[in-house]
């Protein structure tokens, strides 16, 4: 079954590791694999009890202590990862990799620990406040794009696009300009954003986790962002690709150039804890400062949770999980989600929510689909995702979706991943992000 991974067919591993356990439930091997393809998948909670598992039938199988301290690490659980560490290395005290990954979680614990030692209560100082904007100065060799009169026009947008498509950087006072912008548009913006469509269409966007090229390919398959050409990106612009502050910026971008028809809304990773670990922290620090992280951080938290639209369709991120209809699936209700965080919920979920709102259905992200798309609970509860290819090795399809006033029935349009340059996906993660799935 190992050609399952080579050929990125994470689905069908799990699905046939499954089998081969219904014939063999006390072969640690068997766990710890299908522990690996949930990994892949980002199934952080199951892959941690199977992981679990192989260590009841087999204590002394040392892979399933790398697969169980990978799933806490990315639940994480730190200590948990720690102590699974440590114990490989105890064992196999000549392991480089395990050393190196042993090491590296120690850096974050002891990190931890100490940011705890010295938080405080007093009222952190907001960092447009802080900033002077108008001080910074552009050099005379600086021919990039820049703000007309402090304005952000389609023509800004055009060149900006342009120039991070040749791996160009916008000069600081731009970049600081489009955030501090943003943060006094969104600031204004409620938790729940309520728009009405009527004969146009509206375009939502899922995940693109900073994969820059493929949201240009977005735009070049479906017309760039304008009054007559509004977009919804449904969360989770940042982490993981290395082109995250490009897709930040370029997002923010149009956000202020059409306030009322460019719409994003937050999703699990415009939050500090993930990205200080899947890679926006360390780019941001990379390309520009610490202190410009702390403002993207600060006008996150101003992000709208979710949209409603024509009082019939609600968008949102979501860290919850449908329950598919096939036959492992069938339960109603709620139960704890694969990913080992929040729940999942089954079609009478879905079905009472809608009721009592009065909604038709509704449309969420935040789960890599190998078509761009999935239509669950008999077409209540659907899932986008655009982040094509995803990490450069999940080889799925990236989707959007239009629906249109007239009836909000939703259209899918699919496309696939385009060449980028050659910067890995993670490429400024955590460390022991970067070593990898063992």
């Amino acid at each position: 079954m190992s050609y399952f991974f080579s050929d990125k067919d994470y689905e069908n591993a799990i699905k046939y590791y499954t089998e081969a356990l219904d014939l063999n439930p006390q072969n640690a091997i068997y766990y710890s694999n299908r522990s690996l393809a949930y990994l892949r998948t980002e199934c952080y909670g199951y892959a941690l009890a199977d992981a679990t598992k192989a260590l009841e039938v087999d204590k002394n199988y040392i892979k399933g202590y790398y697969r169980r301290a990978t799933s806490n690490m990315a639940l994480g659980k730190f200590k948990a990862a720690l102590k699974d560490y440590e114990t490989v290395v105890k064992v196999r005290p000549n392991d480089k990799d395990a050393r190196m990954k042993y090491q590296e979680c120690n850096k974050i614990v002891k990190q931890k620990a100490f940011e705890r030692a010295i938080a405080s209560d007093e009222k952190k100082k907001s960092v447009v406040d802080s900033l002077d904007i108008e001080s910074m100065t552009i050099e005379d060799d600086y021919v990039g794009p820049k703000l007309e009169d402090g304005k952000v026009t389609v023509q800004f947008m055009k060149d900006l696009m342009d120039w991070f498509k040749d791996q160009k950087k916008l000069h600081r006072k731009c970049a600081y300009q489009v955030i501090g912008f943003a943060h006094v548009v969104l600031h204004a913006s409620p938790c729940l954003l309520l728009i009405f469509i009527f004969t146009e269409k509206i375009t939502v966007c899922g995940d693109t986790h900073g994969q820059f090229y493929d949201l240009l390919n977005i735009f070049e398959l479906n017309g760039l962002p304008s009054e007559t050409n509004p977009y919804l990106f449904n969360g989770d612009f940042v982490d993981r690709g290395s082109f995250s502050v490009e897709v930040i910026l370029t997002l923010f971008g149009f956000k202020l150039l059409y306030p009322d028809n460019f719409h994003l809304l937050r999703g699990n990773h415009e939050t500090d804890n993930m990205n200080q670990m899947y890679g926006f922290e360390g780019e941001v620090k990379a390309k520009y400062t610490a202190q410009m992280f702390q403002l993207f951080s600060e006008v996150f938290q101003w992000l709208p949770l979710a949209q409603c639209i024509n009082n019939k369709v609600l968008v949102r991120f979501m860290e919850s999980w449908p329950l598919k209809q096939k036959p492992e699936f069938l339960r109603n209700g709620r139960s704890i989600s694969k990913r080992g965080v929040s729940c999942q919920f089954g079609p009478d979920v879905t079905e009472r929510f809608l009721e009592q709102n009065k909604l038709d259905y509704i449309v969420r992200s935040h789960e890599v689909k190998a078509e761009g798309y999935e239509v669950t609970h008999s077409g209540k509860c659907i899932t986008v995702f655009s982040a094509p290819n995803y990490c450069d090795q999940m080889g799925n399809k990236g989707a959007y979706i239009h629906l249109r006033g007239s009836d909000l029935k939703p259209e899918f349009h699919q496309f696939t991943a385009v060449p980028h340059p050659d910067v890995k996906p993670m490429a400024y993660a955590n460390t022991l992000m970067q070593l990898g799935m063992m």
